[in-house]
């Protein structure tokens, strides 16, 4: 597989590195992004030499939420054309929330909006001291809409109220205290870690632990196609509202748009 925002490696054993490559634009999700993560994902659940995926990252960021420049097209298009961005969006995450292997976080840096629902779908996530997070979207007139099932699920009702509309952003003992994280390790001891939570994996059969997850996705609450579909229409319509338009022109303009104090 040939990716232009994602570099993908796969080791003997199996295990397969995923790795966000747009450094210099922090990562942040664009279109093709969306499309190539849920190819990938569904390309590495369909292989059987995979035994595991890491989910990585280049550069200073994890990720920084969605691309703002393909949220300034969205707001531009009709609604058909916002409709299915979103819905792609929403197709990513089920995709790798859904992946029959085991997929791990390796995060580092910042991981906001977007970023934030891409380690909500890890089975686990290991972050560094320096990591920081935010559901930051309500800056710009918009709402954690696509990632917000994940997101609850990953974290609980209680800790979600914190996060959810605050935009504040938090650090990585937080993360850790909210099951976001499940490792906090120094930068340099960073690959070793994630080395610890792959390792015990490549000693279980395959299919049991394809199953294992499947099973696990029946018996705890999960996001349902309701769910889904009621985060895809909160989305198209925040990208519809004046608000949207006044905060990513504020951002382009690098001003503050009028709700800021």
């Amino acid at each position: 597989m040939e990716f232009k925002t994602l570099l993908l490696k796969i080791d003997p054993r199996g295990v397969a590195t995923l790795t966000l490559a747009r450094p210099d634009k922090r990562n942040a999700l664009s279109a093709q992004m969306i499309d190539e993560l849920t190819q990938a994902a569904q390309a590495l659940g369909a292989d059987p030499s995979v035994r595991l995926v890491v989910l990585a990252a280049q550069g200073g960021s994890f990720c920084a939420g969605g691309d703002l420049a393909w949220m300034q097209d969205q707001m531009a298009a009709d609604s058909t054309t916002r409709a299915d961005a979103a819905r792609k969006l929403a197709q990513m995450l089920a995709a790798l929330n859904a992946l029959p292997k085991p997929l791990i976080g390796r995060i580092h840096g910042q991981a906001y909006g977007g970023g934030v629902g891409l380690i909500s779908v890890c089975d686990a996530a290991i972050g560094v001291p320096e990591a920081r997070f935010g559901l930051t979207e309500t800056r710009l007139g918009l709402i954690p809409a696509t990632i917000g099932p994940y997101v609850l699920a990953r974290v609980g009702q209680a800790n979600a109220r914190r996060i959810f509309a605050s935009s504040r952003i938090f650090d990585a003992d937080e993360a850790l205290r909210i099951n976001l994280l499940a490792r906090i390790v120094t930068p340099d001891a960073l690959d070793a870690a994630v080395e610890d939570e792959v390792a015990p994996y490549l000693a279980c059969a395959p299919r049991a632990v394809a199953e294992a997850k499947a099973l696990l996705r029946k018996l705890a609450p999960q996001p349902t196609q309701e769910d889904v579909e009621a985060s895809i229409a909160a989305l198209v319509t925040r990208w519809q509202s004046d608000e949207a338009a006044l905060g990513i022109a504020a951002f382009f303009a690098k001003e503050k748009p009028g709700w800021a104090l």
